[in-house]
C-alpha cells in the first residue's frame, strides 16, 4: 500500500472535493439539505470566488464537465468569454506590443463564469438562486480566513494596488490587508451578489425565471453597466509602460451567453474520458493518453526513470500540438479527428527516444504542415511585472462531486484573480486578463481575432467505465492541469492506485513547451519533479538529457477527484499540498 496523508473517503450518499475545505463543506452541505450534484457544485464555485480571491472570481471563467444521470450523458458547460469585438491585431499592435499583456484592461475579455454556474444551476440543479448563492453572501459579508498564500499575493502587489490601481487598494488593502488566519470581508461583493437576488426575487416568476433574470441583470444589467463604465473610463496600468483602457463594451457582454456542447472524448484502459473541446487544452490529455497507449506502463513502475521519461516525452509532443493547432473551433481550423486518430498517434509515438528532446515538434495531422508562431519558438525565462503570469504554482479552483442519484461534476473555475485586474468600483471583483493566451500574429490556430475565445488551460475531466458514470477529477495549474491529471488517471487506472493514493504520489511535469502566460516564456528540456521521487530516478533523468528542477516535496499540483463504483460506492480524495484542499462525504 503506498503512503498518504489521509485516507481514501468512501460512502452511497455523496462526496465533494475541492481545493478549500470551506467550498468542499458548502456543497456537502447543499447535498445534506436535498441538492444535486450540480447544486453542489454551484454552491462551492461562489464560495471558492469568496475564499480563494488570488485564483477565481465573478469576473473570470468556468469549464464544467458533467455527467447527467437524467440525460444519460456527458456533457460539457462552456463558460469562457470570448475577446471583445474591438480587439484586433492591429489595434494592439498599433500600441506597440508584441504580446498582450498579463495585467490590466487590454486583456480582459467577456466574463463567463457567472453565467456559466446559472446554466448549470438552471438546467441541471434544483436550487433557488439565493440557495445557490447565500453560501458566499455569507461568507464575503460577514468574514473568512484568509489562507496565507491571499496575503502573499496582496503583498506582491501592494506597490501596484497603491500607485496605480485605487480601486484594488481600497479593497484589498484597508486595515492593513488580508492576514493569514485571520477574517476579511469583501462587502461589495456580498452587496452585489445579494442585489442579484433580492432583484430577481422581486421580479418574481419561478426558480428558472430568477435564475435568467440574474444572468440578464449581470450580463446586461446593473452588473454590466458598471463594467463597462469603468473601462471605458479607467486608464490604468498593465505592466507595458504605458496606461490603458480596455476594450469591453456593452454589445460584447450582451450578445455572450454559456453553452452545453457534446464533449471531445477518448478510449483508454476501459475508461472513455471525457475533455472540452480545443477552446480549451482538454484535448491535450486525450492525445498524450493515445501516445501512451503503445507503451506497458505498470513493469517501469510509477517512481522509475522509464516512466517519467516516457510520460513527459509523449507529453512534449502533444503540447507541441497543442501551440500549432489548438484554438476556438468556431474560428480555427482544428484537425481534432485527425491529431486523436491511432494513425497519427502511432506515427508520432515513434518520435519518442531513449533521450530527451530539445525540440518544439508539432505533427502534421491530415498531412498539414504546422505553425508556430514566432514568440512561441524564443527559449528561456522573462520578467514579467507584478501580478501577470500565472498566479501561483496552483492557480486556479477546482471542484468535483458525485450525488447518490448518479450525477457526477467536474468544474474548474479561474480567472478574475485580485492581482490581475483593477477592482470595478461597486462590484467587489476584478475582470479576467485571458486574452494573453492570444497571439498578435496572424494565421495561427491561436492568433487574436475579434469574438474569439482564447486557448484557455482550464482542464476538467470526466471518465465513463461501461458507459456509465465513473471519476471526476482535476487540479488547478495552468499548464500543467492536464500533466498532473494525466498522472492521477495513470496512476489509478494502470496501477491500481485508490484516489488519495494517486494524488499523494511524487509528482512531476515538463516547462518544455511555450507558457500560455504572459510573456510566454519556454524551458526547453526541463522538468519539475517533487524531491520524494527517488534519487536514483533523478540521475538517470538526467543522465538521459533531461533538465530536472528538483521542487519541494509537497508542492506540485493541488488534484481531486470522486468516482462512482458499479455498486452504487462514491470515493473522494483530495490535495493536501497547501494545506487547504479538502474531500467530504458520507
Amino acid at each position: 500500500m503506498s503512503f498518504t496523508t489521509r485516507p481514501e473517503l468512501s460512502g452511497t450518499f455523496g462526496m465533494v472535493a475541492s481545493t478549500h475545505w470551506l467550498a468542499s463543506a458548502t456543497g456537502m452541505g447543499i447535498l445534506e439539505r436535498g441538492g444535486n450534484a450540480f447544486d453542489a457544485a454551484v454552491g462551492a464555485g461562489f464560495v471558492l470566488q469568496v475564499v480563494e480571491p488570488h485564483l477565481n472570481g465573478p469576473g473570470g471563467d468556468l469549464p464544467v464537465v458533467l455527467y447527467s444521470a437524467a440525460r444519460g450523458e456527458p456533457l460539457v458547460i462552456c463558460g469562457q468569454g470570448p475577446v471583445p469585438q474591438g480587439a484586433t491585431i492591429a489595434r494592439f499592435r498599433a500600441l506597440g506590443l508584441d504580446r498582450i499583456p498579463g495585467t490590466g484592461l487590454l486583456a480582459a475579455c467577456v466574463p463567463g463564469a457567472f453565467d456559466a454556474w446559472m446554466l448549470l444551476l438552471r438546467d441541471f440543479g434544483t436550487l433557488r438562486l439565493r440557495d445557490a448563492l447565500e453560501p458566499a453572501i455569507a461568507y464575503a459579508g460577514g468574514g473568512f480566513p484568509v489562507v496565507e498564500r491571499i496575503a502573499e499575493t496582496v503583498a506582491d502587489v501592494e506597490d501596484l494596488f497603491r500607485a496605480a490601481w485605487p480601486t484594488s487598494a481600497e479593497l484589498w488593502l484597508r486595515d492593513g490587508g488580508p492576514r493569514p488566519g485571520v477574517l476579511y470581508r469583501n462587502p461589495l461583493l456580498a452587496a452585489t451578489y445579494g442585489r442579484l437576488v433580492a432583484d430577481a426575487e422581486r421580479a418574481g416568476g419561478d426558480r428558472e425565471a430568477q435564475i435568467d433574470h440574474a444572468r440578464d441583470a449581470f450580463l446586461r444589467g446593473f452588473v454590466a453597466e458598471e463594467i463597462v463604465r469603468f473601462v471605458e473610463t479607467a486608464e490604468l496600468d498593465d505592466g507595458t509602460g504605458e496606461p490603458h483602457r480596455g476594450l469591453l463594451i456593452g454589445d460584447d457582454l450582451a450578445s455572450f451567453h454559456a453553452t452545453v456542447e457534446a464533449p471531445v472524448t477518448l478510449d483508454y484502459a476501459g475508461l472513455r474520458v471525457c475533455k472540452t473541446g480545443p477552446w480549451g487544452q482538454g484535448p491535450v490529455l486525450l492525445q498524450q493518453l493515445a501516445l501512451l497507449d503503445g507503451f506497458d506502463l505498470p513493469p517501469m513502475g510509477h517512481d522509475s526513470a522509464d516512466f517519467v521519461h516516457t510520460v513527459v516525452e509523449c507529453g512534449k509532443l502533444a503540447y507541441a500540438d497543442r501551440e500549432a493547432w489548438y484554438g476556438d473551433p468556431d474560428v480555427a481550423d482544428v484537425p481534432l479527428h485527425a491529431l486523436l486518430s491511432a494513425d497519427y498517434a502511432a506515427r508520432r509515438r515513434a518520435l519518442v527516444g531513449d533521450v530527451a528532446s530539445v525540440d518544439l515538434r508539432p505533427g502534421d495531422p491530415d498531412g498539414r504542415a504546422p505553425r508556430l508562431g514566432a514568440l512561441a519558438l524564443e527559449a528561456g525565462a522573462m520578467d514579467a511585472p507584478p501580478g501577470a503570469g500565472e498566479p501561483t504554482r496552483g492557480d486556479t479552483c477546482h471542484v468535483d462531486v458525485a450525488d447518490r442519484h448518479g450525477n457526477l461534476v467536474s468544474a474548474t473555475p479561474s480567472g478574475g484573480w485580485l492581482q490581475s485586474s483593477p477592482a470595478i468600483p461597486g462590484l467587489g471583483f476584478c475582470l479576467g486578463t485571458r486574452a494573453q493566451m492570444l497571439w498578435l500574429e496572424e494565421g495561427l490556430a491561436s492568433s487574436l481575432a475579434p469574438g474569439a475565445r482564447p486557448r484557455t488551460t482550464l482542464s476538467p475531466s470526466l471518465a465513463l467505465r461501461d458507459g456509465e458514470p465513473y471519476l471526476a477529477f482535476g487540479t488547478p495549474g495552468g499548464d500543467q492541469q492536464d500533466q498532473w491529471s494525466l498522472l492521477l488517471l495513470l496512476l489509478h487506472s494502470r496501477f491500481g492506485l485508490n484516489l488519495q493514493e494517486a494524488i499523494d504520489a511524487p509528482a512531476f511535469h515538463q516547462e518544455h513547451t511555450p507558457s500560455s502566460f504572459f510573456p510566454r516564456a519556454a524551458l526547453p528540456g526541463r522538468v519539475q519533479i517533487e524531491a520524494r521521487m527517488p534519487a536514483a530516478t533523478v540521475a538517470e533523468l538526467r543522465r538521459r538529457g533531461h533538465d530536472v528542477l528538483v521542487a519541494g516535496p509537497w508542492t506540485l499540483g493541488r488534484l481531486s477527484a470522486v468516482s462512482r463504483g458499479p455498486d452504487g460506492v462514491l470515493r473522494a480524495g483530495a490535495n493536501p499540498r497547501g494545506m487547504q484542499g479538502y474531500a467530504v462525504g458520507r
